[in-house]
This record gives structure tokens, sequence and C-alpha cells, in this order.
């Protein structure tokens, strides 16, 4: 979209001011008219300018807390700045712009079944519209390893640990192996050092300490030291020092074509304190089961109920996952060291660790989750006569198996 606003103005410097006043007047009916733009009392709709025209491929974002759970609808203009947010509740919404380029426009409360015009804001630097690109846009500023740097050395080589054999081997432990299974790598709290972690001597020691914050530090640890800890923290410490510096991500193209056509809605469940690890809304076999019902998650080791969205009437519910020896351990440790947004409290709190929720032809929901302790009755066992044992014996296991079914509002423990 810059390339065509570079266009335009060179067009305009070299016409005639006949043209030029001639192409104004369009403009400004463009901006003023909505002729084109066809809304019932359930929708938003309106044109999208900034300082040259009609501002095409970005985002309209209609917001309310009105309802019972915070709720959000996004969509794309098309060429001419056109845009229509589809089927609202009933409730008051704050509207901006957002997109490639700008920075997020005032917000302008409004109401479904109104037409709302609305002035786009364009970034005052490349370095204040970078702050909306995508994470993964600040992740490619990221330096791997040389391909030759391969296999690693260790602590007392190149500072790799031999077990990384190749570069790709390394990516793909940074990325769907490690760090990105939990984090969104180059968001603002992943590119930069929070300032409530302290002063440090270095952005290595910057970042061994990050790594080490609340209750997965553990974990974080662990994923570096594969990676080899020191050459992973002094990789991250040069990228965050490049960014820190200036440096800045190539620019993202706006949405085009069928990109356009994506509406996006958003609700807010569960709570601030718990992350969201898989959720299910039909019997995969079936995707008729459950139609426009209940949608459930999982919140694996960070507490201890189904969260359950209701799509059509935007309300957000608990259902209390039970565990059957109250002696059942908690899914997480303790955190290593204070977390920059939590301190030192211990926000994941749960025994059950319930994980990848599944439906069945009923509409029950069935979840891998803890019930007990991890190990295992004698049945299972080595030496037991029972067939599953014979086959394949566990000493002990992290997860076993629970159903919840929506019509008794009952859990079944197995």
């Amino acid at each position: 979209m810059r390339t065509k606003r570079a266009r335009y103005t060179g067009l305009l410097k070299a016409a005639t001011p006949v043209f030029l006043t001639l192409w104004l007047a369009a403009m400004s009916a463009c901006q003023l008219t909505d002729d084109a733009i066809q809304i019932d009392d359930d929708d938003l709709g309106g044109v999208v300018t900034g300082e040259e025209g009609p501002e095409a491929g970005v985002w309209v974002i209609a917001e309310t807390t009105d309802l019972p759970t915070k709720f959000v609808k996004i969509v794309v203009t098309d060429d001419q700045g056109h845009y229509v947010v589809p089927d609202l509740p009933a409730a008051n919404y704050d509207v901006w712009v957002r997109g490639y380029g700008l920075v997020d426009s005032p917000k302008v409360q409004t109401a479904p079944g109104h037409i709302l015009n609305l002035t786009a804001v364009e970034a005052p630097n490349p370095r204040a519209a970078a702050q909306y690109y995508p994470a993964g846009y600040w992740l490619s500023l990221i330096q791997v390893p040389d391909q030759d740097e391969f296999p690693g050395t260790g602590p007392q080589g190149n500072g790799i640990s031999p077990n990384m054999k190749s570069q790709a081997q390394w990516i793909r432990s940074l990325k769907s192996g490690g760090c990105m299974a939990c984090h969104q790598l180059g968001n603002k709290a992943t590119r930069e050092v929070p300032v409530e972690l302290g002063e440090f001597d270095s952005l290595e020691a910057a970042w061994d300490r990050r790594i080490q914050s609340g209750q997965a530090g553990g974990n974080m640890v662990r994923g570096l030291n594969g990676l080899g800890r020191q050459r992973a923290l002094t990789m991250f410490a040069d990228w965050t020092e490049r960014i820190t510096a200036g440096e800045l991500p190539p620019v993202p193209p706006r949405p085009q074509g069928l990109e356009r056509n994506i509406v996006i809605t958003q609700w807010d469940w569960a709570d601030p304190k718990a992350y969201l690890h898989d959720e299910a809304s039909t019997d995969k076999r079936n995707p008729t089961v459950n139609a426009n019902g209940p949608i459930y998650g999982a919140l694996e080791a960070s507490a201890d109920y189904v969260p359950i969205l209701d799509p059509v009437g935007h309300t957000a519910s608990q259902v209390t996952i039970p565990v059957r020896d109250p002696d059942t351990p908690v899914a997480a440790r303790p955190p290593l060291l204070p977390s920059p947004y939590w301190g030192e409290e211990a926000i994941w709190t749960s025994q059950a660790n319930a994980h990848n929720p599944m439906l069945d032809h009923k509409g029950r929901v069935w979840l891998t989750s803890t019930v007990r302790p991890s190990e295992n009755p004698d049945f299972c066992k080595e030496g037991s006569e029972h067939p599953s044992a014979k086959a394949f014996p566990l000493d002990s296991a992290r997860r076993h198996v629970s159903m919840y079914d929506p019509k008794t509002e009952q859990f079944t423990l197995i």
C-alpha cells in the first residue's frame, strides 16, 4: 500500500492544476459517500481515510466490555477504505483503526446500526510503525549460528551443545521444539528485557536471569542448555541489543485479496493467571456435533477448571476438574526466581493438569487429566497378569482420563 501512495504522489506532482482539482474532488466524494456500504441494525460500517485518501487493507476493531465477557470483532477495509463489522450483539463499542504504517487511531464510541467514518493516523516514524508488526517479523532479526558452527563443540568450544548436529536442528529446537511452544518470540515482552528484572552488567546476564523467571524457569533453563546455554544467551542478547539500538524488521504487506474477507471474533475467557493450552468445540469425526454450542478449554498446569465459552450468548463459565486423591501433587513447580510480572507468587496451581479436550458423538468432553499421584497400581506393572501390562508394563503415568458430561454437569474420573 505504501507503493501505491508513492505512485499517486508522483502523479500529482506532474499533473496540471485542473487534474489536481478533479482528483481531489473525486477523493472527497469517495470519503463522504457511503452508498456502497449497506448495513442493518446489528452492523457497523463506514470509510477509513488517511492523509492521502482511502486506507486499504487496514483493520477496524470494535470492542466492548458491556457483555458478560469482553468481546472484540475485527474486519479489514477494501480498496476504497470501506468496511463493515457484521452481526454485533447489542452493546456500546469502542471502534478504532489499526494498520501497518499507522498507529492506533483515537477510539470512537458508537453502537451497531450506524455508519461511522474513521480517520487513520499515520505513524510519526518507522519505529512507531514497527510496534504493530507481527512478532515473527521482529523474530526474523535474530541471527542463529551459522551452518559451519555445527555440530556444536560444547561449553569449552563454540558454546553450542554437541547434541546440536545442524543449524536446522537448532532452529527447530528454538521454535516448535522449545521456546515457541509457549512464547510468542518477537513480541515486546520477549524482544526487550523488562525493567522489573533489575540492572545487569550485560544483556547476556539479563537474558540469563530472565529465563529463570517464574514457574517455567526450570523448563526454560533446560531448553537453553539443550541448545548450548552460552551460545543461546549470546544470540538472544545480540538480538535485543540491535533492536534497542534501532534496528527494525522489514515492513509487512497489508492484507490483500481474500485476506480482506476474514472476520475475527474474540472473547475473553479463563483468567489472567491461566494459559489456554487447548480448546474443542465438536467431534472431529462429525463436525455437526455441538453446533453453535459451548467451546471447552484445557488450562494444563495453570488451573483446575475447564473454561467454557458460549459464543452465542457471549458468556464465560468454569467447571472445576476434580482429582480422586487429594494428595495428587500440583503439576507446576514453585518459581525458580521471581517473575517480572507476578513476583514470587506461584500462579499455576493445577493438580489435574488437563490436556487436549475432545468431544465424542454425544457431546461429552474427554480430557487427559491427572486424577491421582503418578505411581500406577500393581496390575499395570511388570509381572502383572493383566494383558495390557504384559504387552506394555508401566510403573507410573503422569496423566489419566476424565470425562465431563454437559447434560449432567458431572465429571467421571477414569
